[in-house]
């Protein structure tokens, strides 16, 4: 990995088949939110950021991140995972406890394949945590440097902030432990589909 920056990572133990998801816009048992919405709002305790998500270029990561949305997966999470001059990383349900160990691990029981598209990570980009090709779950990262070229084709791009940037400039400030956790918490309260 490039400039001593490691790709944002996550690990899950259940796999969804591949072939049940290359064809749809949604992961079996799902919904077509993208239909109804184009924005979301993630209300966290630091100021909101809303995004806008690239639904005709990766539909089954936007709906499965507006699924958990609207299921409210993400209400209570930490960005658990903060690199300055790079990156905020969230959405782990393990974050809700108090082990922080196990911060970074977890997802909704499924993975999912990679949607790579033509959109550059680049400052403000939306995008998928993972551990490897095809390993999609519920971590997604917002990316606060300018360009990185290095996680293009490896993390699929699915959206980008359209305001509350300076939000996430404040969480990407914070101070942090070795593992990049904010030493002050920094909660998703809510995620709002609109």
């Amino acid at each position: 990995m490039g400039n001593n920056q490691s790709a944002p990572t996550t690990s899950s133990r259940l796999n969804i088949d591949s072939s049940a998801t290359s064809s749809n816009r949604v992961i079996p048992g799902q919904e077509d939110l993208y239909q109804k919405y184009k924005e979301a709002i993630v209300k966290t305790n630091y100021g909101d950021i809303t995004v806008e998500f690239y639904g005709d270029d990766s539909p089954i990561t936007v709906n499965n991140f507006m699924n958990l949305a609207s299921d409210g997966f993400y209400n209570n999470t930490r960005f658990h995972r903060v690199i300055e001059d790079f990156m905020i990383q969230g959405g782990d349900p393990n974050s809700k406890g108090k082990d922080v160990s196990s911060y970074g691990t977890g997802g909704p029981g499924y993975k999912f394949d990679d949607e790579f598209n033509n959109h550059k990570l680049v400052r403000g980009s939306l995008a998928m945590a993972n551990s490897g090709p095809n390993t999609n779950g519920s971590q997604f990262f917002i990316v606060t440097k300018e360009a990185t070229p290095w996680l293009d084709g490896v993390h699929t791009n699915f959206g980008r902030v359209i305001s509350g940037m300076k939000v996430a400039d404040k969480i990407e400030s914070l101070e942090t432990n070795e593992s990049g956790l904010p030493a002050k918490d920094v909660i998703i309260k809510s995620i709002e589909l609109k």
